[in-house]
Order: C-alpha cells, then sequence, then structure tokens
C-alpha cells in the first residue's frame, strides 16, 4: 500500500485516549451507574493495545518487504528500547519519591526506603521481560519488542507461514490465564510477550505478508463486523464477570483484560481502517495520532502525580467533589501527558513519527505511508 493510511493515524489518538480511561478507572465506584458506565467504557477500549500490537506489525512486514530485515530489526530495537528509557526515567523519580515519602513517615529511614524501591524497580525479569518493574503501564514496551524478536526469526527463517498458527496457540493460553480462570486454572503470568503481544503483532504482519488486501466495497462488512463483535465482547464479559459468578454492578466492576471477543473486534476494525485508508483525513486526527507514543510513555507519570496530589489532598481535609475529580483526571492526564512530551520534543531529546506506537523516527519519515 503506497500511499498513507490516514485511517490508522486517526484511530491512534482515540486509542490512546480509551487506554487512558483504563487507567484512570473513570467513575468506577461511583455506585452502580458510576460502575456501570466504567464497564461499559473499559470493555470497549479493550481493542486499543490488540490495535497498537498489530498496527506494529503490520508495518514491521511493511518495512522489511522493502529494506534489509536485519538492519530494520535493529533500528526498531534501538528505537523501543529507547523510549522505553525514557518512559522509565520520567516514571521512576515521582514513583521513588513516593515510596521514599511513605516509607519515611512510618518506621523507615529515607534511605532505607529509597534503597528499597530502588531495588524493586530492578528486577531483571519484571524489568526487561514482563516490564512491570516500575509501572504496569510500561508493559507495553518490553513486550512490543520481545513480540518484534519472535516475528523477525520466524520472518528470516522462512517460516513465516507458521506465526499465526504458533503465536495463536500460546496466545489461547493467555487468555485461559487471564479471563476464563473459573474454568482452567493457569499458575504463570500471561500478559506478556509470549502470551499476548506475539499472536497481535503476528496478525499484522501476516496481513500485509500473505497480501491480504480489504477492499472498499467490503467496508461496511467489516464495519458491521466491529459492531457486532463489540456487542459481543460486551455481552463476552458481562457473562464472565457477573452471571456466572453472581455479582452485580453494586458489588464492583469486572475489568478482566482480554477476551476471545478481543480478537474478533481488534481484527474487523483493522479489516475496517485497511478499507478505508482516507478516513479522517479531511480531519486533524492523523495529525494528532503522532503525539500517541508521546502521551503513552509521560502519562505514567503525569497520572501517578495527579493521583498523589488527589490523595493528599483529600487526607488534608479539602474535600473534592467526586464527580468533579472523575470529570477532570482523564483529561488532564492526557492534556498533561501533552504538555510533558511537548517539552521533552521542544529539548529535542525525543521525536515521534507514525508507524506504531512507540517508535522514535527521523523527521519526515513515515510508515503509513
Amino acid at each position: 500500500m503506497a500511499k498513507r493510511i490516514y485511517s490508522i493515524d486517526t484511530v491512534r489518538i482515540i486509542a490512546m485516549v480509551f487506554i487512558i480511561t483504563i487507567h484512570t478507572d473513570l467513575f468506577q465506584g461511583v455506585g452502580t451507574y458510576g460502575n456501570i458506565f466504567n464497564f461499559l467504557i473499559d470493555s470497549t477500549a479493550r481493542f486499543a493495545v490488540p490495535f497498537f500490537f498489530m498496527t506494529s506489525g503490520y508495518f514491521f512486514a511493511v518495512k522489511i518487504a522493502r529494506r534489509d530485515p536485519t538492519d530494520y530489526f535493529v533500528e526498531r530495537v534501538r528505537s523501543i528500547s529507547s523510549l522505553y528509557a525514557v518512559g522509565l526515567l520520567l516514571t521512576a523519580p515521582v514513583f521513588l519519591a513516593k515510596t521514599v515519602v511513605q516509607g519515611s513517615s512510618g518506621d523507615q529511614t529515607i534511605t532505607s526506603s529509597a534503597v528499597q524501591g530502588a531495588l524493586e524497580f530492578t528486577s531483571p525479569l519484571e524489568l526487561f521481560y514482563y516490564g512491570t518493574s516500575v509501572s504496569e503501564i510500561l508493559w507495553f514496551l518490553p513486550a512490543l519488542l520481545i513480540s518484534l524478536t519472535f516475528v523477525y526469526g520466524f520472518a528470516i527463517a522462512g517460516k513465516s507461514e507458521y506465526l499465526l498458527p504458533v503465536s495463536f496457540g500460546f496466545h489461547a493460553v493467555g487468555l485461559l490465564g487471564a479471563s476464563y480462570t473459573m474454568f482452567v486454572d493457569v499458575s504463570f503470568m500471561v500478559r506478556d510477550p509470549l502470551f499476548f503481544g506475539f499472536f497481535y503483532t503476528s496478525l499484522g504482519f501476516f496481513v500485509y505478508s500473505f497480501e491480504w488486501q480489504p477492499t472498499p466495497e467490503r467496508s461496511a462488512y467489516y464495519l458491521g463486523a466491529t459492531v457486532l463483535f463489540g456487542v459481543l465482547n460486551l455481552v463476552e464479559r458481562y457473562a464472565l464477570g457477573y452471571v456466572i459468578q453472581g455479582e452485580t454492578f453494586a458489588q464492583g466492576v469486572y475489568t478482566a483484560s482480554y477476551t476471545i471477543a478481543t480478537v474478533l473486534v481488534a481484527g474487523s476494525l483493522f479489516a475496517f481502517l485497511l478499507s478505508r485508508p482516507n478516513l479522517g483525513a479531511s480531519t486533524s486526527l492523523p495529525s494528532w495520532g503522532t503525539y500517541a507514543v508521546g502521551i503513552y510513555i509521560t502519562h505514567p507519570a503525569v497520572l501517578f502525580v495527579l493521583e498523589w496530589a488527589h490523595e493528599v489532598l483529600r487526607e488534608s481535609g479539602y474535600a473534592i467533589n467526586t464527580i468533579a475529580w472523575h470529570l477532570t483526571l482523564t483529561p488532564a492526564t492526557f492534556f498533561g501527558s501533552l504538555f510533558v512530551y511537548l517539552a521533552i520534543r521542544r529539548l529535542r531529546t525525543l521525536e515521534i513519527g507514525r508507524d506504531t506506537l512507540p517508535i522514535v523516527r527521523r523527521s519526515g519519515e513515515s510508515d503509513s505511508k
């Protein structure tokens, strides 16, 4: 596909907003109706992370079809690693500051609190594989890097045709451990590169590598399928969280990460976007989409600071309206993260492009072209 895919650029920023709503727990705990609203938003938002994995896999296939696979893979390793490092450098200080403050207010010294917090941040497995050593939000970056490594390995070995079935096998196990534990007990962590990111990255790679091009004439069918599967996703999550477990919305919000329906929603949406490459071209959304990665790597620190400030104010006796707080937190996190990113960009320490959520780009280069 030679022309820019405006539709993918458009959905980048929309998906990023949905990711932030997952992390801000919009209206969760604000009565039954608040929990219902949160359930609907959280369930709808679950397409976002798979979308970014698929986009990355798709454009990885585009690039290695035009240039040396190893050269491009090395470039991706450097760019994703640098973004992960920036995310850690932004997030670790504020997380560590709270750890020190809380520890020093108890029976620990400032030094011992700082050392303990720093050691927790440097667990090799959580730092380099799970990506949760500092903030669970940053898990996507090492997951993407490792997932692309798997895809690259299959590609250079000439075994690309096995990517999808192999990765789906692992993902099936991951789904059992994530959302169907009432049926099967999976005793290890499954939201990771092997059991999650590998499949969606492979799926995006498969779409381009095997020359499947959704046509504009069928775009209505893809859109209809996306809506239908979206409804199925809501029904499935409601059944898993409330019907089977005998719970109600008044008792809380069911927030299982991903289900079988997530695969169907993400896949049909991606097909729709490829069938309508000019969708959003007449709006500013594709331009906003270039900020998605910047917002992603900065929003853990911004959100943490906002929530910490809210906690301090509440403990100090300042009454903050709950509804107002929920209405404010998501846009404050979004625009605060954008401001921090633009400040970093102004200092010329980070540069953003469009071929996937997290990537360092050279000025003027685009993979959605």
